[in-house]
């Protein structure tokens, strides 16, 4: 079974394709910084992961479960980490700006 091209080759895409996120994974694990990260994108992926879920999880075990499983949990972890380190909300106040000057 393993020593088909097809399955090689699916090894193979399926490596490539998690070393080419992981980077994306450190850095965002490092800085706690992802707000160039669309929460709308986020979770449109993670949904369309959980469906797409349904399909891959009826295939015979191979690689392209390795490689969904990889997805699911990546997409899974930036979306929790984008809530989890937005950052704070500054509240606004009706303060004038340090540079107004005062009316008399």
């Amino acid at each position: 079974m393993w020593s088909s091209f097809p399955a090689l080759a699916g090894i193979v895409a399926a490596i490539v394709f998690a070393c080419s996120a992981l980077p994306m994974l450190g850095k965002a694990v490092r800085s706690k910084d992802l707000t160039s990260y669309s929460t709308g994108n986020l979770v449109l992926a993670n949904v369309g992961n959980v469906f797409y879920s349904v399909y891959v999880f009826h295939l015979p075990p191979g690689p392209i479960w390795a490689l969904h499983a990889f997805y699911l949990v990546s997409s899974g972890l930036m979306l929790f980490w984008s809530r989890r380190y937005r950052p704070a909300r500054v509240s606004r106040t009706w303060a004038a700006p340090a540079s107004a000057s005062p009316r008399s």
